[in-house]
């Protein structure tokens, strides 16, 4: 036989076998992996419906999330049949055991406090989900990271978020504030009353704060990334709502065009606002009273010490500001505009806190010591995120085949654990769990509850707690305690009552308060 047609066969066989080989790869990608862990949760006492090809829950999630996009008839804190409807389905139809379909991925929902507490703590046996690529092009850093990288970004940050780093931010929420009230002022009047939405003031000061606060001296380029991102944001929530399909993010469609040219111009800006920032300290012009001067020195400290692999590569510092930027901006606006709300609603706590505002810092210039003497303003701030939890669900995937309770988890599942149904639980909190009521936390978290347990996790718990949780805490005390010295806040009857989660939880049609000027 000739040897070109051996080499031809060969080739053919070779061919086959690769053909074979990808079948039998998606055909238990989409069918027999779904169906032995189907089979698997189920030996397990896991109740849900039966796996769809491809698609699982997908199609009904969706449905029943356009059903939601009105607002609500009625102001009520009872959120969660508008925010996760087919979870809350699930849980109805086959109890607190259950699990639901992500396409070909089941889902174990996880309601129990120890249980979510233990997860969040053992945080190896369970990452955080990182299959879809969209979400890379949105931002990384360390809340996406695991095992060592994230422990030597931790490491790296934390001298960035200590106490006495945080105090050197002050001056620049004061400085955002001011602007933002400045604004409110030409369009109140001296001693008026007007009708605003708020939404879009909170944003632009939160994002203006963390501007300062990350950037420096360069803050005004770093507003052009807020708008960038806040863009991406969307891009990225219509296709997580999508079938994810590997490869199909890399396809040249118009979404995908879009989002890789807003991740390339995001880094463009921040890798021209870091090299500046290097220039300025290396020259002596700046100094590093910002995050972003922090984080390079404590990673220059780092390097020197035990040289480069222990520190981060530019892109690193890249994506770590991008996600000062996410962050920073999203949280702290979610948990202002929800007080600003509920406080229109509650009036009596709204003088409680204003007159605690008066007693403590009076007229003049709050600084950090005096924030953090408003005991009120503390307790008013936890119980919305306890109603209005910024991220009200955490997802994880199991790694390795572990046990939780009295159940065995197989690798591959997903966790998916609904913290916004935990902190409005009524077992937990008492029968009034939906109702705003402040004075819940004024023994502090840990005596919160009914039962003394720990069930409230607005920023995470264990290693991978929120690094930036004191960081939002102080902007938001500065903020509203600005705010209520120079307004009181009415509920308009023009509010739509939507909350919804484009990645952090906030308000669908804006927050239209009616505003009086003090």
């Amino acid at each position: 036989m000739e040897k070109w047609v051996v080499a031809l066969l060969i080739i053919k066989i070779c061919g086959c076998v690769l053909l074979v080989l990808i079948g039998w790869k998606i055909l238990n990608w989409v069918w027999i992996r779904p169906k032995r862990l189907e089979k698997y949760l189920r030996k397990q006492g896991l109740s849900g419906n039966s796996y769809r090809l491809l698609y699982g829950d997908i199609k009904e999630t969706a449905t029943l999330m356009k059903l939601q996009e009105k607002p609500m008839n009625y102001f009520s804190n009872d959120i969660v049949h508008r925010l996760f409807p087919f979870i809350l389905q699930t849980l109805t139809n086959y109890g607190k055991n259950c699990f639901v379909w992500f396409g070909p991925t089941p889902a174990a929902i996880i309601l129990d406090a120890d249980t979510i507490r233990e997860i969040l703590t053992n945080r190896l046996p369970f990452p955080k989900p990182s299959h879809n690529p969209a979400n890379k092009l949105l931002t990384q850093g360390l809340a996406t990271y695991e095992a060592h990288k994230w422990a030597k970004h931790r490491k790296l940050l934390n001298p960035t978020f200590q106490i006495d780093k945080l105090k050197l931010m002050v001056p620049a929420f004061y400085l955002s504030c001011c602007d933002m009230l400045n604004k409110w002022e030409e369009i109140v009047g001296v001693d008026g009353s007007r009708e605003l939405d708020v939404w879009p003031y909170i944003q632009a000061l939160t994002s203006d704060a963390i501007s300062r606060t990350a950037f420096g001296s360069n803050y005004e380029e770093g507003r052009k990334i807020f708008e960038l991102q806040n863009e991406q944001i969307e891009l990225v929530k219509q296709q997580n709502l999508s079938l994810y399909i590997p490869g199909m993010r890399v396809l040249p469609t118009k979404a995908n065009r879009r989002m890789k040219a807003i991740a390339e111009e995001v880094k463009s800006s921040v890798m021209e606002i870091i090299e500046k920032k290097m220039r300025a300290i290396e020259s002596g012009l700046d100094s590093t009273d910002d995050l972003l001067g922090l984080l390079l020195e404590s990673n220059f400290k780092e390097i020197q010490r035990h040289g480069n692999e222990f520190g981060m590569s530019f892109q690193d510092v890249i994506e770590e500001c991008k996600q000062f930027y996410f962050v920073g901006q999203e949280t702290t606006s979610s948990l202002l505009v929800w007080t600003m709300i509920l406080l229109s609603r509650h009036l009596d706590w709204q003088e409680r806190a204003r007159e605690e505002i008066s007693r403590v810092l009076g007229r003049g210039k709050p600084d950090y010591d005096k924030l953090n003497q408003l005991n009120i303003v503390n307790m008013i701030f936890h119980e919305v995120l306890r109603l209005y939890p910024p991220l009200p669900t955490f997802n994880r995937i199991v790694e390795k085949e572990i046990s939780l309770g009295k159940i065995t988890l197989p690798v591959g599942v997903r966790l998916v654990m609904p913290l916004i149904l935990l902190h409005h639980d009524q077992e937990t909190w008492g029968n009034d769990a939906k109702e705003f009521n402040p004075q819940r936390f004024s023994e502090g978290v840990s005596k919160a509850t009914t039962k003394g347990q720990i069930s409230y996790f607005p920023f995470g718990w264990g290693p991978r707690v929120c690094i930036g949780q004191n960081f939002a805490m102080l902007e938001a005390k500065m903020a509203l305690s600005m705010i209520l010295r120079d307004y009181s806040l009415e509920f308009s009857p023009s509010y739509a009552h939507a909350p919804h989660t484009k990645i952090i939880l906030q308000p669908q049609y804006g927050a239209h308060l009616i505003l009086h000027k003090i």
